[in-house]
């Protein structure tokens, strides 16, 4: 019997299965739907779909780097139990590796092209990994990075991900340290010259209106308000940052004549989504001065 497109589509959204496992499916009977689906549910392949509609805020920061290019990415499970296992770690690695090889322009594309390790396209990887696993699994967010100078990444147990570029000629044990301040101490720009004029005019209505202010001249407020902006967005850019190792230094005065700082990316597990929330600064300044 020949199995048409829309046998294939009508079989997905009854069980949520791969379009490769859902054509094989009836393959296998013969186009024979209910059969089809039993076979699926044999299988564990048609309660995916059912999982999907779980929160999903575990899960691993991965990253990958080749030569001059590198690729990072959150990949999102249900517990902490599965983002500690073997085989979960490895499918995020091998998304890694896919970002990379593909170069997708999102998500969405990245799921409909074909895995370059397994040959298989990754939304159907997942659906397999979901039935294998028994759990949510999502490929949240991504960033890919094809530079003109070096790439270094730094992954804190998998909770914090940070990609660097760097042009000039660092030594790799000094990018590591500035991918390691990043996961550290948050930095959102590299320099000043990032920062929208609109954040800094937040910052200077904020300031403007706290009550230790309200009595003072509008002339000294002024002078008040611009130091404390100033500390603020120093605190916000990397470069103006003390390096977490020796706080004497900040990363301008340590990079100074062996590397510029071109940009960074950095993913906290879960950032944004509803879990459980950990220090994850702390945890890493526990492990650096342990």
């Amino acid at each position: 019997m020949e199995i048409k497109a829309s046998m294939v589509k009508e079989l997905r959204d009854k069980t949520g299965a791969g379009m490769m496992d859902a054509k094989k499916a009836l393959v296998e009977t013969d186009g024979d739907m209910d059969k089809a689906i039993e076979l699926l549910r044999q299988k564990g392949m048609a309660s995916a779909d059912k999982k999907m509609g779980r929160i999903a805020a575990e899960g691993v920061v991965a990253s990958y780097v080749e030569g001059k290019n590198g690729a990072m990415v959150e990949v999102n499970c249900e517990t902490d139990f599965v983002a500690k296992n073997e085989d979960f770690k490895e499918f995020a690695n091998m998304m890694a590796k896919a970002v990379l090889a593909l170069n997708p322009a999102s998500v969405e594309e990245l799921l409909s092209k074909d895995c370059p390790v397994c040959k298989k396209p990754i939304e159907e990887v997942i659906k397999e990994k979901i039935a294998k696993i028994g759990e949510k699994i999502t490929i949240r967010r991504f960033v890919r990075y094809d530079v003109a100078g070096s790439v270094n990444t730094y992954i804190h147990n998998g909770k914090i991900g940070v990609m660097l570029e760097v042009t000039g000629t660092p030594d790799e044990t000094l990018t590591k340290d500035i991918c390691l301040h990043i996961a550290s101490n948050a930095p959102e720009f590299v320099s000043r010259e990032e920062i929208p004029a609109e954040v800094i005019a937040e910052e200077k209505r904020i300031e403007m209106g706290k009550e230790d202010l309200a009595n003072k001249p509008e002339q000294i407020r002024e002078k008040i308000v611009e130091g404390r902006v100033n500390k603020l967005m120093a605190q916000r850019c990397l470069l103006e940052q003390p390096f977490v190792k020796n706080p004497d230094l900040t990363i301008s005065q340590l990079i100074e004549g062996k590397c510029q700082i071109v940009k960074f990316d950095r993913y906290v597990l879960g950032e944004g989504l509803e879990k459980r929330q950990d220090n994850f600064a702390q945890e890493v300044m526990s492990q650096i001065k342990g």
